[in-house]
């Protein structure tokens, strides 16, 4: 009775040994893998400080805003002082401009077409016929032909006259005499300068130009262009007893109208930004 008693708690114990076992064991699997994972990251951590430098990947650098942080715009070695003797496309936003060249800029020589387009955009520019009408009634306040006579006929034949001059001499002298001669039509600013030097400069460009490949030439475009464009004049202009006198006035106005305006544009960017402040 007595060893069956024994045996009977012996089996008891043994299950309630083995229950006990089975509660603690995923306490111990938990402890356990944590454990393991804290060595882990230890050994990590250790690795990663090893001789003060990181291991991790560098953080990526910040973006730049293209709004509040423009890239910086590379200097102009050409131009180191800023963009002074700059020629924008009108004068006073009227006045046609584009035959003027900003300073130290270097462009390709022109084409044919491009030269022809340059012509005809100086020519038949809205300002252009404001112009010849200035001109017009100067010439008929001088009585410079007086077979014209006075009053609106008279200004209608002085304006007509006046425009065709003003047209041809551009053809002349802005496309066709250059093409055959191989110039550069455009005025080069100099832009920087006193103001004896850069008159001086602007009034003898209607002697000295450039060639295509950039070298210094007699302007022939000029002297001869306009002479040229005088000379036609004589097919549409009355008949007189010394034409030569007429072709000489022709020539000379021309020629001298486009020394002024060569001033005109050398000086254009200082008085626009002197008087307008940058307007024009």
């Amino acid at each position: 009775m007595a060893v069956a008693l024994a045996g009977t708690v012996g089996a008891m114990s043994a299950q309630a040994q083995e229950a006990t076992s089975a509660r603690q064991s995923p306490a111990g699997t938990v402890r356990s893998t944590w454990n393991d994972v804290s060595l882990l990251a230890d050994s990590q951590q250790s690795t990663a400080t090893t001789d003060g430098k990181s291991s991790l990947p560098d953080a990526p650098a910040p973006a730049v805003n293209s709004t509040t942080d423009p890239p910086a715009k590379p200097a102009d070695a050409a131009n180191p002082d800023g963009q002074y003797g700059k020629q924008p496309k009108r004068i006073l936003g009227i006045v046609p401009n584009y035959r003027a060249v900003s300073a130290n800029t270097h462009l390709p020589p022109l084409t044919f077409k491009s030269a022809m387009w340059l012509a005809t955009q100086d020519t038949f520019d809205y300002s252009d016929f404001i112009f010849v009408a200035g001109l017009a009634g100067v010439s008929m306040a001088g009585k410079s032909e007086p077979t014209f006579g006075q009053g609106a006929q008279g200004y209608g034949k002085y304006y007509w006259h006046v425009f065709v001059d003003g047209g041809i001499e551009n053809y002349m002298t802005e496309a066709i005499v250059p093409a055959v001669t191989r110039e550069d039509p455009r005025y080069y600013t100099m832009g920087k300068g006193g103001f004896f030097k850069r008159t001086s400069y602007a009034v003898t460009r209607l002697l000295i130009t450039r060639t295509n490949s950039g070298k210094s030439t007699m302007n022939l475009s000029e002297i001869v262009g306009a002479g040229a464009a005088a000379g036609i004049g004589n097919t549409y202009y009355p008949a007189q007893y010394n034409p030569w006198v007429k072709t000489y006035q022709r020539w000379g106005t021309q020629v001298g109208l486009d020394g002024v305006f060569n001033v005109l544009k050398e000086f254009w960017p200082d008085i626009d930004e002197a008087v307008f402040h940058g307007k024009y």
